[in-house]
C-alpha cells in the first residue's frame, strides 16, 4: 500500500509522522486514484478516515516509486513523497504463490472448507463480491473475493472446489482478470455463449450428493433462490456456513469495520425531509398490507435518513440496516458514528439509533409484528439471503406468538356481545412481502432540489476539467512526461479546488493507448505507462460533490491520431449522439434504447461489450438502479422523468487502444408535435458540460444533423462554462467549443 503525502496547510484530526526529520502533521483521507489511502493537507480536506483501521507501521522511502520531479511539482504547488506503509507481517496484496508452489491463500480456503458443518465440508464455496448489503464497492474487510484470487475488479463470483479455482466476470473486466488472476485461477468470460453460469457449472461438475457452501450475508435473497433450485435438481445441497470460510482463511490480517463518521446531507439539495420520505413510504406500506419494511441497501438507506457516511472508498454511505414502522424508525449502525449532529437530526424525524446487528434488528422488527400484525416488506433483489432469513424467522414468531395469545384468551372463554369471541378486531395475518420496496424507485427520480445540485456539480466538474486538459496540454507540448498515476492526481487537485469535494467517485481510469482497451483499468504506479502524444488517453473519472455526483469519459489524442482511430471514434460519438437524441413514449426500458448507441457500430461490423448506461445516485453512488440502459433485456424499468442516466458507448481494440465518450443526462418531457394517445413523450438533457475533442471526429461519417448536435452541444459548453473560468482555460474552452466548420482538424480527412 502506497501512502502520499503532500501540502502546508491546517487540518483537523491529525497524527505525528517522521519524514526526512522533520515532524509533519498529516490528515488521512481515502480518495486517491489508485485505491491508495491518501495522506494529505487541504484547506477543505477530503472526506476523513479513521486511523484505526489503517496500518500502523510507516517503513522506509520506496525509491521505486518517488522521482525528483514528483518531489518537486506535487499537487498543490508543494512537495510529494511516496512511503512504503504496510501491517506487520503482512503479505503483498497480490503475492499469493508460496515459496514451494502453490496459491497459499487457496489452499488455506480449501482448509476451511474441508472443517465446515462440523467437519462433513463442503465440495464448492462460492465467493462472490458482495459485502451483506449487495454494494457494489465494498470496505476492505469485505474484499474477500479479491483476497483470495487477487482480482480487483468490482463485479465477479469465485468458485472454488477441492480441485479448481474459478472467476466468473463480465467483458469490462476480461483483460483485467488476465492479468491478476494466478495460473491456478480459471477466468470465466460471462456472457459469452459457451460459459455457463456458476450455478450451471456447479450443477455438471459435483456429484448427487455433494454439498455448496455460501455465507448467506454475501448473495441476495433473489439469487439464493435461483442457486438452490439449479443445484437441486442435480441432488446438490446448498449449504449456509455459520461463519465466511474465507474470513477464517483471512485470519488477523483481515482489516478491521471501518467506522467513518456519519454527516447531514443538507435538506437544500435532499429536497425532501426525513420526516416526508417516512411518511410516504409509511403510505405504501399501509396499502401493501405492510406494518413493517426492513432496508439493507446502503444508499437507500443513505437517501431515505438524508445522511451520508465515508465506510466505502467512493460511496458516501455507511454500514447500517434500517427498521421503519407505522410510527417509528431504527438505523442499525455503529453508534460511534453518529456524530452530536446527526443524532439531533434523526431524532428530529423520530429516528433510533441502534447497533449495527442483523439480529437485534430481526428482533425488532418481530416485536412490532406481534402488535401490529401484517406483512414485513423486504426486496428479495437488495436484501442478502442473510435479512430474508431473519424477516421469515421474525414472522414466523410473530405469528406464534399472536397465535399462543388468542387461544389463551379463548381458553377463558372471553365472549363479544354477539357470543362470537373476544371482540376484538383481529390482527391482519402476518408474512414476508418479497417484492422491491418502493425505495430504490423514488431514490432513482430525483426531486427539482437533487437536480440542481446535480446539474451545479457538473458545472464545477466541467470547470475542473477544462483546466486539467490545460495542464495536460501545456506538460505534453513541453515534451514533459505524464503518467497515468499523475492524471488521476492532478484531476483530484483541480476538482479539490472547486469546493464542496469530497473524493472520487469511483478510482479514475486513465488508461494510455493498450491500456485504453482494457474497460475498467487501475493505474498502478509502479507499472503503469506514460501519457505521450503518439497515444489515445482513455480518461473516465468521477467526483462527489457536497452537492452530486458525477461520471464522465472523454477520449483524447495528443498529436495525430491514426485514421482508423478517428472512424472508431467517430462511430462512438454517432452512437452517442442517436441515444442521447433519442424521443420515446412512457414505460420504455432502457434496453428498448441500447441499440441506438450500438447502430453506427454494428454498420461497420464492431460492438463493446458493456452496457450503454446506467443510473446515478445525486450526491450518492455513481452507479444506481433500478433502472439502466444496456442489451440485458430482463431490466424492464421503465425510464421516468427526473431519473439520471450515462451515456457512454465505446470501442476497444485489444492491445491497442479504448474508446468511449460518456455524458450523463437526464430524463425529462419532450414537446413533440403531437401527443400520441394523449401522452407525453420522454427524452435527455445532457448534464455534463465538457468539449469532446474535434481532430478525432471525422465529419465525412457524419449527417448534418449529427453535426448541428456537436455544434449545438459545444456552444452550450461555452454558455455554462465560460462564464466560471479564465485565463489559459478560458481560451482552451473557446477554442474547443467553436462549431466544426472552423476546427481545421476535423475537417481534416488524412
Amino acid at each position: 500500500r502506497t501512502f502520499i503525502l503532500f501540502g502546508h496547510h491546517p487540518v483537523v484530526r491529525a497524527f505525528e509522522l517522521q519524514v526526512s526529520g522533520v515532524h509533519r502533521h498529516m490528515s488521512l483521507k481515502s480518495c486517491c486514484s489508485w485505491r491508495m489511502a491518501q495522506l494529505t493537507y487541504s484547506g477543505a480536506p477530503l472526506q476523513h478516515r479513521s486511523l484505526g483501521s489503517v496500518p500502523r507501521a510507516v517503513s522506509r522511502l520506496s525509491q521505486a516509486t518517488t522521482s525528483s520531479r514528483s518531489l518537486s511539482r506535487g499537487l498543490f504547488a508543494c512537495n510529494t513523497v511516496f512511503l512504503k506503509v504496510e501491517r506487520p507481517g503482512a503479505k503483498r496484496a497480490l503475492t499469493t504463490v508460496a515459496s514451494g508452489g502453490g496459491d497459499v491463500r487457496l489452499a488455506a480456503v480449501r482448509e476451511q472448507m474441508a472443517a465446515a458443518h462440523n467437519g462433513k465440508g463442503v465440495d464448492a464455496f462460492i465467493v462472490p463480491s458482495d459485502d451483506p448489503h449487495g454494494s457494489e464497492y465494498v470496505a476492505e474487510c469485505f474484499g474477500r473475493r479479491t483476497w483470495c484470487s487477487s482480482f480487483t475488479g468490482s463485479a465477479g463470483t469465485a468458485v472454488i472446489t477441492k480441485t479448481h479455482a474459478l472467476l466468473w466476470t463480465d467483458g469490462r473486466y476480461f483483460l483485467q482478470a488476465e492479468k491478476e488472476l494466478g495460473p491456478e485461477w480459471t477466468l470465466m468470460r460471462a456472457g459469452l455463449p459457451n460459459t455457463p453460469d456458476y450455478a450451471d457449472y456447479l450443477a455438471a461438475e459435483l456429484e448427487k450428493g455433494a454439498r455448496v457452501g455460501i455465507d448467506a450475508n454475501t448473495i441476495s435473497s433473489g439469487a439464493a433462490a435461483a442457486l438452490r433450485e439449479t443445484l437441486e435438481e442435480k441432488k446438490i445441497h446448498l449449504e449456509c456456513v455459520e461463519d465466511n470460510l474465507v474470513d477464517a482463511a483471512w485470519g488477523s490480517e483481515r482489516p478491521a469495520m471501518p467506522d467513518a463518521k456519519l454527516r447531514v446531507h443538507s435538506l437544500h439539495y435532499a429536497g425532501v425531509s426525513v420526516t416526508d420520505k417516512l411518511n410516504a413510504l409509511r403510505g405504501a406500506m399501509r396499502d401493501a398490507g405492510c406494518s413493517v419494511l426492513i432496508a439493507s441497501s446502503l444508499d437507500e438507506i443513505a437517501w431515505m435518513l438524508n445522511v451520508r457516511g465515508g465506510d466505502i472508498a467512493h460511496c458516501p454511505v455507511t454500514y447500517g440496516y434500517a427498521l421503519v414502522e407505522m410510527g417509528a424508525a431504527v438505523l442499525y449502525c455503529d453508534v460511534r458514528k453518529v456524530t452530536t449532529e446527526v443524532a439531533a437530526h434523526l431524532k428530529a424525524a423520530n429516528v433510533e439509533v441502534r447497533p449495527y446487528n442483523l439480529n437485534v434488528a430481526k428482533n425488532d422488527a418481530m416485536e412490532a409484528l406481534k402488535q401490529a400484525g401484517g406483512m414485513v416488506w423486504v426486496d428479495p433483489q437488495k436484501s442478502s439471503l442473510a435479512v430474508m432469513q431473519a424477516a421469515r424467522a421474525a414472522a414466523k414468531e410473530a405469528q406464534k406468538a399472536i397465535d399462543k395469545k388468542a387461544q389463551a384468551k379463548s381458553k377463558k372463554g372471553k365472549k363479544g356481545a354477539d357470543g362470537s369471541g373476544s371482540g376484538l378486531v383481529p390482527l391482519p395475518p402476518v408474512g414476508v412481502l418479497e417484492a422491491q420496496t418502493p425505495l430504490q424507485l423514488a431514490k432513482a427520480v430525483k426531486n427539482a432540489s437533487e437536480l440542481a445540485g446535480m446539474v451545479e456539480a457538473h458545472l464545477r466538474d466541467a470547470t475542473a476539467m477544462a483546466q486539467f486538459f490545460v495542464w495536460i496540454e501545456a506538460e505534453l507540448a513541453a515534451e514533459r512526461s505524464v503518467t497515468e498515476a499523475e492524471v488521476g492526481l492532478k484531476l483530484i487537485e483541480f476538482r479539490t479546488a472547486q469546493g464542496g469535494f469530497i473524493e472520487e467517485s469511483f478510482p479514475t481510469i486513465a488508461g494510455a493507448g493498450p491500456n485504453g482497451a482494457v474497460i475498467h483499468y487501475r493505474a498502478e504506479p509502479a507499472t503503469c505507462r506514460t501519457v505521450d502524444q503518439d497515444t489515445l488517453l482513455l480518461l473516465d473519472s468521477g467526483a462527489q460533490y457536497d452537492c452530486g455526483t458525477t461520471d464522465v469519459t472523454r477520449t483524447s489524442h495528443f498529436g495525430a491520431p491514426s485514421e482508423w482511430q478517428r472512424e472508431t471514434f467517430t462511430r462512438v460519438l454517432q452512437g452517442h449522439i442517436g441515444l442521447a437524441e433519442a424521443v420515446f413514449p412512457p414505460g420504455t426500458p432502457g434496453f428498448a434504447l441500447d441499440a441506438f448507441a450500438r447502430k453506427a457500430l454494428w454498420q461497420a461490423g464492431l460492438d463493446y461489450r458493456h452496457g450503454t448506461g446506467h443510473g446515478v445516485g445525486a450526491g450518492l453512488n455513481v452507479h444506481e438502479g433500478p433502472h439502466g440502459i444496456s442489451p440485458r433485456y430482463n431490466n424492464t424499468t421503465p425510464l421516468e422523468a427526473g431519473m439520471i442516466v450515462s451515456n457512454e458507448p465505446g470501442y476497444y481494440e485489444d492491445g491497442a487502444f479504448g474508446i468511449r465518450i460518456e455524458n450523463l443526462m437526464i430524463v425529462k418531457q419532450m414537446n413533440t408535435a403531437n401527443n400520441f394517445a394523449g401522452v407525453t413523450f420522454l427524452g435527455f438533457s445532457p448534464l455534463t458540460h465538457i468539449p469532446i475533442q474535434a481532430k478525432m471526429i471525422q465529419t465525412k461519417l457524419l449527417s448534418e444533423a449529427e453535426i448541428r448536435w456537436i455544434d449545438a452541444y459545444h456552444a452550450n459548453v461555452w454558455e455554462e462554462i465560460s462564464p466560471r473560468v479564465k485565463g489559459d482555460a478560458l481560451d482552451w474552452l473557446r477554442r474547443n467549443t467553436q462549431p466544426l466548420v472552423c476546427q481545421p482538424a476535423a475537417l481534416a480527412t488524412a
